[in-house]
Order: structure tokens, then C-alpha cells, then sequence
């Protein structure tokens, strides 16, 4: 297989480029646009996630002309209506199919729709994608209780993997999210998590003690009983029902 290489020329936008430019409103600069066009075809050949620094060296160019061009290249793709999306996770970038086609994608793989989880492994999975990176101990502080199973799925499944060891005694593992779990959850960045404000949820939720004194009749409630309005709003993921 032949690739023909083309060098960017520092000449003006053809004018079909330059109206649809235009009329997009703020744009960055016509090299960042040229630049990310050069970033699509270097990740387009490679097939693989490229990491920033060997995009800096490819291109010849500083961290303040790549960023730039990568962010041409995501707009150009997401505005755009194309079929596939730039995809961040740390210092990789790489091209993956946009999550709206994915029911074509895994008919012409024969690959399932869904993965199956089970509720332990998705609450497992969500407390690393908001808090990643996390030792095995510190995931099961959050969930309060045992979480092998539940982790050994999601690894098994590749939505998580060990990104290192914790400074501390016995240097524990780290578990963080992966680009599948991006992939399987039609994410192009972490930073398209759904937001949740843990200040407000904790003032949303009020103390036992506060509500045993405000009950009438000297009612008190129990531990636990708090009403739904009080529980913070966790986003959920619709994942068909199986084993870890």
C-alpha cells in the first residue's frame, strides 16, 4: 500500500473553505485548521493512539501550535456530521467511530450492542471514572464493601486497567478508566462526564440528627430513611443484567 504525503504550504484557505469558515462565527486561525487536517491523517495511517509528543515531533511544531489544531479537528469533526470523532484520554489522541453509528459498526464486526454488567460493576465503574486514578482499598471505602469481583469484570472487559502504583505502603495498584470505556460509552473525553456538584448534593442531604429535632410528634428517623428528595442524583447507565 502506497501513502502520498502532502507538505502544508503556507498559502491562503481555498474561498469554498473560507465562506464555511466564516460562517461558523470565532474560528482559530487558518493554520490550526491546516494543522488539524495533518493530525487526521497522521492518526488516520497509524491506527493507533498517537501520544501528543510524538504528534509535536511528526508535525515539527510546540505544544502552543498542536493544541490548537487538535481542537480544529474536533470541531471539524463533531460540527461537521462526520462519521467518526477525535478522542482524548491523557496525553493519547486517536480517531474512533462516532457513538450514533455504532449499531452499523458492530453489524458489519458481528460484535454485540452491550456489554454486560452488573449494577456492583457499574457503581464499581463509576466510582473510578470520578475519581481515577484509585487503589482496590479506596474503591471499596466508597462502595463499603468487597469489590474483586466487580473490578476483575470490569477488567476483564476492558473498561478499566492498572495505570501504575500508589506511593504508599506495599504501593497498592491503581486502577483508572481506559479508551474503551470513552468507546463503549460514547464519550470523546473524560470532561463529557456528567457533572454532579458534590457541595450541593452534601447540603441537599440533611444530617439524622438535624432531622430527629425537626420531626413533629417526636418522631424520629431512622438511619438510612432519609426521603428520595434527600438522595444526590447519580447518573445512570442502561446496561443489560449479568454476572460479573
Amino acid at each position: 500500500m502506497c501513502y502520498t504525503f502532502l507538505t502544508m504550504q503556507e498559502n491562503k484557505l481555498e474561498p469554498s473553505l473560507e465562506r464555511a469558515i466564516s460562517a461558523q462565527g470565532p474560528v482559530l486561525a487558518p493554520e490550526a485548521h491546516q494543522l488539524g487536517a495533518a493530525i487526521e491523517s497522521l492518526l488516520f495511517v497509524s491506527g493507533r493512539p498517537l501520544e501528543r509528543a510524538e504528534l509535536r515531533k511528526l508535525l515539527g511544531v510546540g505544544n502552543e501550535q498542536l493544541e490548537p489544531g487538535i481542537r480544529a479537528l474536533e470541531s471539524t469533526l463533531q460540527n461537521g456530521q462526520r462519521g467518526i470523532r477525535l478522542q482524548q484520554l491523557g496525553e493519547q489522541v486517536q480517531l474512533v467511530t462516532a457513538p450514533e453509528n455504532a449499531h452499523y459498526v458492530a453489524a458489519l464486526l458481528g460484535l454485540p450492542m452491550s456489554a454486560k454488567l452488573t449494577n456492583a460493576a457499574l457503581e464499581t465503574l463509576a466510582v473510578i471514572a470520578y475519581r481515577q486514578p484509585m487503589t482496590r482499598s479506596q474503591i471499596e471505602a466508597v462502595r463499603g464493601v468487597n469489590s474483586d469481583r466487580a473490578l476483575a469484570s470490569l477488567l476483564q472487559h476492558g473498561l478499566v486497567a492498572e495505570v501504575g502504583r500508589a506511593q504508599t505502603v506495599g504501593r497498592p495498584a491503581l486502577f483508572a478508566t481506559t479508551a474503551e470505556f470513552l468507546q463503549q460509552f460514547g464519550l470523546t473525553s473524560l470532561e463529557e462526564l456528567p457533572h454532579i456538584d458534590l457541595a450541593t448534593q452534601q447540603m441537599r442531604t440533611v444530617p439524622t440528627e438535624t432531622t430527629e429535632q425537626s420531626m413533629p410528634n417526636g418522631e424520629s428517623s431512622q438511619p438510612g430513611q432519609n426521603s428520595a428528595a434527600s438522595q444526590p442524583n447519580l447518573p445512570t447507565f442502561q446496561v443489560p443484567q449479568g454476572t460479573d
